[in-house]
């Protein structure tokens, strides 16, 4: 688990759980140094540690640092480490320090400290923040199970349309003073929300966030203290069902009349404990019993992520998480089984509601009912203000799109009810939102108003993980532009504990090959570290003890098809974690996982020295006809056997390096012993070496043997040249590629000379393309290419899986932000940007974990000007596509005169230099 000191401009401090620490400037010789900020429940005894240094100087490098780790707020300020001191260590590292001793108590908080040393001076200490420790071993778990298995007159659990209701806990204790610190150790399934005398307890929404329950469960830590008072004290725990009570029953998990049921886990049940500790050292534990109460007869009585909530008003449990409650009618809390999986720390940051929208419109249908347009396909829920009679029923179905003016259009959105409803009290403006449920949508038709609504008494809350945004990115070509801000809002509204493939229909998995890439290009925009961690887990928990990984993780469809294209995330995203933010603890984890799975390819599909096992080929590439899912000619579709060999070629090159990094000798030439196997029986199987391609001679066919390296060094330039040929030719210029081969498209074409056609693709507004999705009206990105006119049953509207490697390009051939592929996670930057004919500027950013980088560069008719910030502690080698140094100035100044710009060489009739950290500005005249 990574602890976090990220600063922005005045110590912005992200942290795990869903908050954020500002500091006050700290430091000397204009050098700033972030604290930690409050990061809970690690169960890591080893946390790792980062920090982000800024200054105005320029080429600042960091030379020694020093940590103080105390067991108090109190030592810490008078900068004592009674935990530990590292003394002064000379080293330039500042991210991913791993705490080395292992003396680190359960459920304690921590605080800590660094100062460090650089080549421009030395700073103070940085302001103290605290982690907190979770639970570290099992027989530190004093609570019990505790659940409610009643079903009521509302429930239906056992129809595949699953239907139960909300159930809630309760439970009063008496604190003889205020509490120094009240720690919540939590973990409800499926879905909880903590109310402790009448207030929720913070901000996360559908909490915890999924897991393979029966491999691990996950539990929060969260900080009480705040909530109780001197007294008598109520806690109250309401449950909602997730994904751990199936949305679609079936004893069998099977299909029924054509619904998908999925993995039913049980009733929901909660495992709580708090502990509370007083100034005197005296401490008192509440957890959760058979003396709890409960009921299920409360006001939610529907909640399923599929088809909605229901909310019966008349219904509300008034005051029922305050002391003095009246719980006569409510019953005793059940004593119930556990779970099978393992309690573990969620290590990843729960959802939460990110931003607030209006509508653009609201009209009444010839109906009778009013539709709302909130002007952006988005993710989350509806908060309604309302008015009516008592016993009113007020119901929203929420859609994408719209089949006329009047209606809304549902078949893509399959089984799924989509339909909220609110049941009036009749006490004069009533609001409310859903706890348990959400929705893909921009459209909601609203049933049951007996009077004309004003739109301001809607707003769309959008709903995903609590993780910061760390990138932007904008041009002067409006395309790019929108298909960027398309991209934002499907990769954000797909962030759901686990990256989803829709968030709309009754679906929502956890599809491995939407995301191999995709991941990639997503974490220049999202910090999206801690959540690709935690779904590599969950793909490991989901391996079967052969070493088959499933297509789907969570199982929530158990889907083992023994692809090679969807179970290769599994390596392809540890690489990801490692380059852009230095995360070598996944890989590590994970690599006697991966091997396995790579042997068990090897042992059971291997034949001919190649794995030649396929299930989806290229998903989804663009058909021949608009009215078309999949395409019916042959010279379109790759053939899958040749996508697996290349993939599983493409593993084994990733498991060589892996195995180079932890110094496996033998495993390393047991793989290269493969591939050399590999790759020679695959171009005797595909390549036609007199025509220069492979297999039917598909820009995919082509494009992973070029981008993997199984192409012979004499051969590449020919099978280049099929691919230009086919794509300007036969397909005018447009992509031709599915998820597969859509996955490098637009890097291999720079990479090998031709990255007009890329930018030609990036920018087209007719089909196919990403321009025509918005050209056609899109806020989000499509499943199919031709979404608007295809069967609509296969017809997402927000599925980013065929931006492929589009955002990759957009930060490092466009804007040219680009991580050295061998001093990682940003320490050394490669700036090369692509300046593209038809822009005028590029303009962008991201945050790495050393801090901000920015590249905007414009172009006049006689000037050109690129502005540049490279954080400290890293360098950078920038490319300018001239041959004479003399004629770049920075600052106005010659570049070959300024301090701290180094000459590297001329090559490729571009000048390369090198530059330290700090915000330089470039021009050179372009005559």
């Amino acid at each position: 688990m990574k602890i976090f000191i990220s600063s922005l401009l005045i110590f912005v401090l992200l942290i795990t759980q869903n908050t954020f620490c500002q500091q006050a400037p700290v430091g000397v010789a204009n050098l700033k140094v972030g604290g930690l900020a409050n990061m809970k429940g690690l169960d890591n005894p080893h946390p790792i540690l980062s920090w982000q240094i800024l200054s105005q100087k320029r080429g600042v490098v960091q030379n020694a640092f020093e940590i103080l780790v105390a067991g108090s707020s109190e030592k810490i300020s008078a900068n004592i480490g009674d935990v530990w001191s590292s003394q002064k260590i000379v080293s330039n590292q500042s991210i991913n320090v791993a705490y080395p001793l292992s003396n680190l108590s359960g459920g304690k908080d921590y605080y800590w400290k660094v100062k460090i040393w650089t080549n421009k001076g030395q700073s103070a200490w940085s302001k103290p923040c605290k982690f907190t420790m979770g639970i570290l071993d099992a027989a530190s778990w004093k609570a019990s199970w505790i659940g409610n298995e009643t079903i009521n007159k509302s429930d239906d659990p056992y129809s595949i349309f699953s239907r139960l209701s909300a159930r809630y806990f309760r439970k009063e204790m008496s604190l003889k003073s205020v509490p120094v610190r009240a720690t919540a150790f939590i973990s409800g399934l499926g879905l909880y929300e903590l109310n402790i005398n009448g207030k929720k307890v913070g901000n996360a929404v559908l909490a915890p966030t999924v897991k393979e329950y029966d491999k691990e469960v996950p539990y929060n830590t969260l900080n009480v203290t705040s909530y109780f008072k001197q007294g008598t004290n109520a806690v109250g725990v309401v449950l909602g069902n997730g994904r751990f009570f199936t949305p679609r029953y079936e004893k069998n998990d099977g299909a029924v009349n054509g619904i998908s049921a999925s993995t039913n886990y049980g009733f929901p049940k909660l495992l709580m404990q708090i502990l509370v500790e007083y100034k005197d050292g005296h401490t008192e534990l509440l957890k959760t019993d058979a003396t709890w109460k409960t009921t299920s007869n409360g006001p939610i009585i529907a909640n399923n992520e599929f088809d909605g909530e229901e909310y019966n008003a008349t219904k509300e449990l008034t005051g029922w998480s305050t002391a003095g409650y009246k719980d006569a009618a409510w019953g005793a809390a059940e004593l119930v089984n556990p779970p099978v999986g393992k309690l573990v720390t969620q290590t990843n940051e729960n959802i939460a509601v990110k931003e607030s929208l209006k509508p653009v419109s609201i009209y009444k249908t010839k109906n009778g009912t009013y539709m709302l347009d909130m002007g952006q396909n988005m993710v989350g829920w509806l908060k309604i203000i309302v008015l009516g009679k008592k016993g009113d029923t007020i119901s929203m179905r929420f859609a994408e799109t719209l089949k006329t003016k009047d209606s809304l259009y549902l078949d893509n959105i399959r089984s799924a009810k989509v339909t909220d409803k609110y049941i009036l009290k009749g006490t004069g403006k009533e609001e409310w939102e859903p706890r348990f449920t959400y929705h893909g949508f921009r459209f909601v038709e609203i049933k049951g108003l007996e009077y004309a609504p004003d739109k301001k008494d809607f707003t769309g809350k959008v709903i995903y993980d609590d993780i910061p945004t760390i990138g932007n990115f904008e041009t002067s070509n409006e395309t790019i532009n929108q298909v960027y801000k398309n991209a934002y809002w499907g990769i954000r509204g797909n962030y759901r504990g686990m990256p989803t493939d829709c968030p709309q229909r009754d679906e929502r998995m956890g599809w491995l090959g939407d995301r191999s890439v995709s991941s990639y290009g997503e974490s220049f925009i999202f910090d999206n570290s801690r959540l690709y961690a935690k779904w590599m887990d969950d793909i490991q928990a989901a391996q079967k003890e052969s070493g088959s990984i499933a297509d789907v993780a969570p199982t929530y469809w158990k889907i083992y098809s023994d692809d090679v294209t969807w179970p290769i995330s599994f390596l392809i995203i540890p690489e990801m974690l490692r380059k852009q933010f230095g995360d070598t603890v996944t890989f590590k984890k994970q690599y006697p996982y991966m091997k396995k799975w790579m042997m068990y390819m090897w042992d059971t599909y291997q034949k001919v020295n190649l794995v030649l096992k396929d299930t989806y080929g290229d998903w989804c590439l663009p058909p021949e006809s608009l009215e078309i899912i999949f395409s019916l000619d042959s010279t379109r579709n790759t053939k899958g056997s040749l996508i697996g060999a290349a993939y599983y070629y493409h593993a084994l090159s990733l498991m060589k390096n892996y195995a180079s990094i932890l110094k496996l000798v033998k495993d390393f030439s047991q793989f290269d012993a493969m591939a050399v196997k590999t790759k020679t029986a695959f171009n005797k199987m595909f390549y036609n070496a007199d025509s220069g391609f492979y297999a039917n001679n598909t820009v995919t066919s082509n494009l992973l043997p070029l981008t993997f390296g199984l192409v012979p060094e004499n051969e590449k330039q020919k099978v280049f040249n099929n691919i230009v040929q086919r794509t300007l030719t036969l397909y005018d210029g447009h992509v031709s590629t599915g998820l597969i081969g859509g996955q490098w498209l637009m890097r291999s074409l720079s990479d090998n000379g031709r990255p007009d056609i890329a930018y030609k693709i990036a920018t087209n507004t007719t089909y196919p393309s990403w321009g025509y999705m918005a050209a056609q009206g899109a806020t989000t990105i499509w499943e199919l290419w031709n979404g608007n006119t295809a069967n609509p049953a296969m017809n997402s509207g927000n599925h980013v899986m065929l931006l492929g490697d589009l955002l990759v390009w957009d930060y490092e051939y466009l804007a040219g932000i680009k991580s050295d592929n061998s001093d990682i996670a940003f320490k050394k930057i490669r700036m090369d940007p692509y300046l593209a004919p038809g822009l005028t500027f590029v303009k962008a950013n991201t945050r790495s974990p050393y801090g901000n980088i920015s590249s905007y560069w414009r172009r006049g008719k006689d000037k050109f000007s690129w502005d540049v910030t490279i954080p400290a502690n890293t360098k950078a080698v920038l490319a300018f596509p001239v041959t004479d140094i003399a004629k770049i100035k920075e600052g106005g100044i010659n570049a070959d005169k300024v301090n701290g710009i180094q000459f590297l060489e001329i090559k490729n009739d571009k000048v390369f230099i090198e530059i330290g950290s700090g915000v330089y500005s470039f021009s050179y005249n372009n005559n």
